[in-house]
């Protein structure tokens, strides 16, 4: 196992359409893709299911999967040259140093898919819909740029669907159960690894669609009291 991760390390180096921690790309993607279409994240893409599949699915807009771990990045970013897809990129990097790749109103979308959900309330700002991480959307986002979240885990979907009434989001979209709600939806259709693993063994896929606004509060030592006040009581959405 390890000789073959070591093996597709080196081979990504290779791709066109693989981009490991790169200099000067803030405000340089549309040279990158060769068009103006607007630009849409995977964060914690892992093997790109959605890169692919929402590129595949939309040729007018371009689509960068962003991901730490270059095996898994790997898997996508093969799957997209072998499929000839020109749309699709994938950007190794941490999710942290989005700024450091993208400029401000630079990104139209986002789509966090399958995350992991972090539930310990001790690890509750690795959460990528942790308002800490909402703060840093914001500085790469469109003002009427939508964040998309699909996830199994019911911790996760609480959590955020309950940022909204302190961190002011502007929810669009919420289901706990898109095989019931949105069962004829291409985008939400698309499935990945960890989707057909279940690991939550929830039965069931819940999404958020929302909007963030113009300054996203930092409340965040007031949340995590919340956070550990509910937890205590087992009463908690975390």
């Amino acid at each position: 196992m390890a000789q073959k991760k070591l093996l597709r390390f080196a081979q990504i180096k290779t791709f066109p359409n693989v981009l490991e921690y790169p200099e000067n790309m803030k405000g340089n993607w549309q040279r990158h893709f060769g068009n103006e279409h607007p630009i849409v994240l995977e964060l914690a893409c892992g093997r790109g299911e959605y890169t692919v599949g929402l590129a595949k699915l939309y040729p007018d807009q371009n689509f960068i999967g962003v991901d730490i771990k270059g095996n898994r990045l790997y898997i996508g970013a093969k799957k997209a040259m072998d499929t000839r897809l020109t749309n699709a990129a994938f950007l190794r990097t941490q999710i942290e140093q989005l700024p450091h790749y993208f400029n401000t109103d630079e990104v139209a979308e986002i789509w966090i898919t399958f995350p992991d959900p972090q539930l310990r309330t001790s690890k509750a700002k690795k959460r990528l819909t942790h308002p800490r991480f909402l703060r840093l959307y914001r500085q790469i986002l469109k003002k009427d740029g939508n964040i998309h979240l699909k996830t199994d885990s019911p911790a996760l979907y609480e959590f955020t669907r309950n940022l909204r009434e302190m961190y002011h989001l502007t929810m669009l979209a919420d289901t706990d159960n898109i095989a019931v709600t949105h069962e004829g939806d291409p985008a939400l259709n698309i499935k990945t690894h960890y989707e057909s693993l279940d690991i939550a063994q929830s039965k069931k896929i819940h999404y958020l669609r929302f909007s963030l606004p113009e300054t996203v509060p930092d409340l965040d030592a007031a949340l995590q009291e919340i956070l550990k006040i509910r937890e205590q009581s087992g009463n908690q959405f975390v």
